[in-house]
């Protein structure tokens, strides 16, 4: 009988530490799991914060300035447009001898 008895005993030693284990792992999962949601949303926003700078600094207006002022552009105008003709030997050669 007390062989029975010490058995149980180690079996219910043995499931108590496994019970305490398992929380202190669901604990620790669930913290886990409410940080990386935290996370996750902060990249949202952050995600949207940068879709909208995206989309400010594509406007045509803008780009337009910045190809004026820091690229030194100007518009397409017939006064300002230089056509180059191709060399006659290129125009003549055969299809499959172009690149």
């Amino acid at each position: 009988m007390t062989r029975l008895n010490l058995a149980l005993l180690a079996a219910l030693i043995a499931s108590s530490l496994y019970l305490v284990k398992v929380s202190y792992d669901s604990r620790r999962l669930f913290t886990e799991l409410d940080r990386m949601q935290a996370q996750a949303l902060q990249l949202d926003t952050d995600f949207a914060r940068l879709q909208l700078e995206a989309r400010a600094q594509a406007t045509p207006l803008r780009v337009e300035r910045v190809a004026r002022e820091r690229l030194a552009m100007r518009s397409a105008s017939p006064a300002v447009t230089e056509y180059v003709n191709a060399p006659a030997a290129a125009a003549s050669a055969p299809e499959e001898d172009r690149p």
